[in-house]
C-alpha cells in the first residue's frame, strides 16, 4: 500500500527529546515500512526513518530558534502532500485539523487520528462542518465530548517491544515524566512523594505557555531534598530512567487523551500510580499494571502495593496491548475500511448523479 504519514512539525520523527504525536507517527512509519509498504513521511527535516522523507522545514520547529511561526511550514508541507496525491492510496493526517478545508474533497483516502483533548467549544462546529472526514480516536474517553464525530475506531499508541527492556525498580525513586504544566500535575507528584518519605526524580520539558506556571507553582518545590529535577530526556535516557523508579506518578487534572508516558513505564515493567481520570481506566489494568487513584491518600497507599506487582507481567501485558506491530495492524485495518467505504460511497453517487440524469431526461 502506498501511505503517506503526515506529522505536526514541532518535533522531529522520533523526537530528540519530549514529544508525543510526533513519536507515535515514528514508530507507526517504521513499523509499516518494516512491512513492506511504500510510505512517505511529511516530518521536519532532522526526522531519522526509513520511510521516504518530504521536509518542508530543516529542522523541529520546536528547536529552532529563528522559527517564530510555525504554521507557514505545516502549510507548505500541506500543499506539497496535495500536489502528489494521486501519488498515495491513503493519507493519515496527524495535525489536528488543519488539513480538513484543503483535503475534504479527497475524504475517501484519508484518516486522521486526533492526539488532542476534544472537550473545546469550538471544535463540535467545524467536525460537524467537515463531518465527511474519517477520524480515530487514541481512546475511548478521548471521544466522549462528540461520539456523534465521524469515528471509525479507537486506536491505543503502541511501542517497539525492543525500545525498552524491563528494569528492576532498585533505584528506590519514585518518577514523573512528562510536561511541567497545571494538566499534569507535578506538584501533586511533590506531595504524594514526601508523604511517601521517597525520592522524587522529575524528567519533564517546560514549555514557554508553561513558564509562569513553572516559575510560580513547581520551581519553590523543586528545592526539598527529595526531589531531583533533570529536565528532558530522549528514549536513550528513558529506559533506565523508568526501569529504575519504583513506580511512575501519573496525578493528572485532565481529561487525558491517552499518556504515552503509562505505556513507556510499562515496557520498563514499572507499575502506574495514576488519578482516574480521562483514558487511564484504559490503558491501566488495576492490580496488574499499577493503580487507578482518587486522591493523594490513596496514592500513597498504593506505593507499597505498586512494589509488589510482577513486572515480569506488566511488561507482558504490555506486549499484549501496546506493541508497535498491534498498533499498525489496527490502522491498516482502518485504512482498508476507509477505501472500502470510499469506493462503495463513490458508487452510490454516481448512480445516483446517473439516476437523476434520467429522470431529467
Amino acid at each position: 500500500m502506498r501511505i503517506a504519514q503526515v506529522a505536526p512539525l514541532y518535533e522531529s520523527c522520533p523526537p530528540q527529546l519530549y514529544g508525543g504525536t510526533e513519536r507515535v507517527v515514528s514508530y507507526l512509519t517504521e513499523e509499516l515500512v518494516r512491512q513492506g509498504h511504500e510510505v512517505t513521511l511529511f516530518a521536519s527535516g532532522d526526522s531519522k526513518t526509513r520511510a521516504t522523507l518530504q521536509a518542508p522545514c530543516g529542522r523541529a520547529l520546536r528547536l529552532d530558534s529563528q522559527c517564530k511561526d510555525p504554521l507557514p511550514y505545516h502549510f507548505i508541507s500541506l500543499y506539497r502532500l496535495a500536489r502528489a496525491i494521486d501519488a498515495f492510496d491513503i493519507i493519515h493526517f496527524h495535525t489536528d485539523y488543519l488539513h480538513f478545508a484543503l483535503f475534504a474533497q479527497h475524504w475517501r483516502k484519508t484518516l486522521t487520528t486526533l492526539h488532542g483533548r476534544l472537550d473545546l467549544p469550538d471544535l463540535p462546529p467545524l467536525l460537524r462542518e467537515f463531518a465527511m472526514m474519517p477520524l480515530v480516536s487514541i481512546s475511548n474517553a478521548q471521544r466522549a465530548p462528540m461520539p456523534w464525530a465521524n469515528w471509525y475506531g479507537t486506536i491505543y499508541h503502541g511501542l517497539p517491544t525492543n525500545l525498552y527492556s524491563p528494569g528492576h525498580g532498585d533505584g528506590g525513586y519514585l518518577a514523573f515524566l512528562g510536561r511541567i504544566c497545571a494538566e499534569k500535575r507535578p506538584d501533586l507528584a511533590v506531595e504524594i512523594a514526601r508523604r511517601a518519605g521517597l525520592p522524587l526524580t522529575i524528567a519533564a520539558k517546560v514549555d514557554k505557555a508553561d513558564r509562569t506556571y513553572y516559575k510560580t507553582r513547581i520551581k519553590s518545590l523543586l528545592k526539598d531534598p527529595l526531589v531531583e529535577f533533570v529536565g528532558e530526556i530522549g528514549d536513550d535516557e528513558k529506559g533506565a530512567f523508568l526501569g529504575d523508579a519504583v513506580a511512575l506518578l501519573f496525578p493528572i487534572d485532565w481529561p487525558e487523551p491517552f499518556g504515552l508516558a503509562v505505556i513507556e513505564a510499562m515496557a520498563s515493567g514499572t507499575p502506574v500510580i495514576a488519578f482516574g481520570r480521562g483514558s487511564v481506566p484504559e490503558i491501566i489494568d488495576h492490580g496488574v499494571t499499577g493503580f487507578i487513584v482518587n486522591d493523594i491518600d490513596e496514592a500513597v497507599a498504593a506505593i507499597s502495593l505498586a512494589k509488589a506487582l510482577d513486572r515480569v507481567a506488566i511488561r507482558r501485558r504490555f506486549e499484549e496491548r501496546f506493541s508497535v506491530e498491534r498498533m499498525s495492524r489496527d490502522y491498516l485495518r482502518l485504512y482498508n475500511a476507509v477505501l472500502r467505504r470510499g469506493t462503495v460511497d463513490a458508487v452510490l453517487s454516481s448512480a445516483a448523479a446517473a439516476q437523476a440524469a434520467a429522470n431529467a431526461a
